[in-house]
């Protein structure tokens, strides 16, 4: 495993929220509608044991997507996460929800983006990261950009980053994998 430089483990080592956004950072991006007018998405399955293995280190996980859909929905139920904002063009607000409900503090929070949109909760949080394909400015304004691209790996990537740094890692291994 290859893991970032260790500014960036020093930020992640105090991450108690780590929160997603979901088009382009869960999935690649792609939205697909079929003819009565659903909405479907692909979520990746090595992405979401990282965000069980993380959780059961005692990091949260939250999401806040732009978008309203019952698939993400259905994913998020079947990872236990229910720190769940959807359909939120203006992120703040959920954001702010978040640290009340949990009592953090920003510092305490990592964000994963990859659009505009991302970027007023990446510029207030301990540890801002971007995936791979994320907007040339956001990777721009980000303490850390994922070797992998949205939906392909980035979020397993982050929560490997955190178990790391947090020395929680290689207890999550041992525990699931009787290394």
């Amino acid at each position: 495993m290859t893991f970032p430089p260790n500014t960036i483990l020093e930020r992640a080592k105090h991450i108690r929220l780590l929160i997603f956004d979901v088009d382009g950072v869960l999935t690649d991006g792609s939205i697909i509608i079929g003819d009565n007018g659903e909405e479907y998405k692909t979520f990746n399955a090595r992405d979401g044991h990282g965000m069980k293995l993380l959780q059961f280190t005692g990091v949260k996980i939250g999401i806040i997507t732009g978008r309203t859909c019952q698939a993400v929905s259905h994913r998020m139920t079947s990872l236990g996460i229910d720190l769940l904002y959807q359909g939120q063009q203006m992120k703040m607000p959920a954001f702010e929800a978040m640290l009340t409900q949990l009592s953090l503090t920003p510092q305490q929070c990592a964000y994963v983006g990859d659009d505009w949109v991302d970027l007023s909760i990446m510029e207030k949080v301990g540890l801002a990261v971007a995936v791979a394909d994320a907007a040339p400015l956001v990777r721009e304004k980000a303490d850390w950009i994922t070797p992998s691209r949205g939906g392909r790996g980035a979020a397993r990537e982050v929560c490997e980053c955190i178990m790391h740094a947090q020395n929680t890692l290689a207890d999550q291994i041992e525990r699931h994998y009787s290394i």
